[in-house]
């Protein structure tokens, strides 16, 4: 498909959000590799052990590999196309005048999209080669040192921008809280959580205690950060949602919580595992069952609300399925992923581990069941979107919202 070019005065950063999509689902597919297929002494699936596994394991265990390969190759491509594409009408959009007011409005957070897709990109490209590189997880402690390095690089971009558009808001005022009517705010701090995440990987997974250190300390300060800052965010923008009724356009923010728990559960347990591993901390596993499983209720929680909100406004009948067009449509497919990752961890690091369910059993895949129909539905919502937003045979005629 060929992508629409010079959209000048139309482009919006949120389109960023179609590269965060596209790289969330090839690590989505990942999940298949992490936990259902044998990986004895390495944190992750990789390279090795996953060729291992194709070699003696039955036809069922081959056709899981190519199906999950097929799929981490086929949305990574699509992330880096996303991402080069968004870069090149990200520059143009720059100098339009557009920009200069947008600069100076609420919708100037959005450039916090930036970063986001930037830390997806570090773990696409960890994922990716992990699986696909011969002897690179061999080498892993060596990388380790340079995937902070990008990760402290893309913090500190962030904070440039987010630090840019929070003091001008709380030393000149303007803040249209009217205008805030969605939880769109959160995205900027989901940046915080994802550059977090990022950084809990070597903290995990690597043996010396100086690159664990430093990676929980990375990951402490953004996804502190992202608490703090998205706690804020959440309590205004359900007062003004309240206030002045949920902005139509922008209803799919109020699943924005949903990504935003999935990273920042993650990183803790990451963390968490970090310390048992390298610091002799005491881990239980009902401990970590409880601490995942309250997330994930909450995340069902919120999107139960999102769900029963857009239906109530029919935004399915206009944005997806109907001739509006909006980039911020691109906010729905970070949920449909985060849900079905962080199912992944509640099934497998959860239940599994407490022993209370058995890895690849018939109950196993009952619980598998409504976790593959999200992500399937979530792939076609992303083909469907790229079609409808991206496509050069399409006209664009989508107006951001703040």
């Amino acid at each position: 498909m060929r992508y629409l070019s010079n959209l000048g005065e139309r482009y919006s950063p949120l389109y960023f959000l179609s590269a965060v999509g596209a790289g969330g689902l090839a690590i989505s597919f990942f999940m298949y590799l992490m936990w259902m297929t044998p990986h004895k002494g390495s944190p992750i699936a990789n390279f090795a052990s996953l060729t291992e596994a194709f070699n003696n394991g039955s036809i069922a265990m081959q056709a899981l590999i190519v199906v999950a390969a097929v799929g981490i190759i086929f949305f990574s491509v699509l992330h880096f196309r996303l991402l080069f594409w968004n870069f090149s009408e990200y520059g143009k959009w720059k100098q339009t005048k557009v920009f200069e007011g947008f600069k100076n409005s609420n919708a100037e957070s959005q450039l916090m999209t930036i970063p986001l897709a930037l830390a997806m990109t570090v773990n696409v490209s960890f994922i990716a080669g992990a699986v696909f590189v011969p002897g690179l997880w061999s080498i892993r402690e060596i990388l380790f040192p340079f995937s902070l390095l990008a990760f402290a690089a893309i913090g500190v971009l962030g904070f440039r921008i987010y630090l840019d558009f929070i003091s001008r808001v709380l030393t000149e005022g303007g803040y249209e809280c009217a205008k805030n009517n969605s939880l769109g705010q959160m995205i900027s701090v989901f940046a915080f959580a994802m550059i977090g995440v990022g950084f809990s990987a070597p903290a995990a997974m690597s043996q010396t205690k100086v690159i664990a250190a430093i990676g929980i300390a990375g990951s402490a300060l953004f996804i502190g950060s992202a608490i703090v800052m998205g706690t804020i965010k959440l309590i205004l923008g359900f007062r003004s949602m309240m206030e002045h009724k949920a902005a139509g356009e922008t209803t799919p923010t109020l699943w924005i919580i949903i990504p935003f728990l999935t990273v920042v559960g993650i990183a803790i347990y990451r963390i968490k595992m970090s310390l048992a591993h390298n610091f002799d901390a005491p881990v239980t596993a009902g401990g970590i069952y409880v601490f995942l499983i309250s997330l994930f209720a909450i995340q069902i929680l919120f999107g139960l609300i999102g769900w029963a909100v857009m239906k109530r406004v029919g935004y399915y009948d206009r944005w997806i399925a109907g001739p509006d067009k909006s980039p911020g449509s691109y906010a729905l497919v970070c949920p449909g992923v985060a849900l079905f990752v962080f199912g992944n961890f509640v099934i497998n690091a959860g239940l599994v581990k407490l022993g209370v369910l058995g890895s690849m059993s018939i109950a196993y895949f009952a619980l598998y069941a409504p976790l593959i129909v999200i992500q399937i539905a979530t792939v076609w919502l992303f083909l469907k979107l790229n079609g409808k937003m991206l496509s050069a045979s399409n006209q664009l005629q989508a107006q951001p919202a703040e």
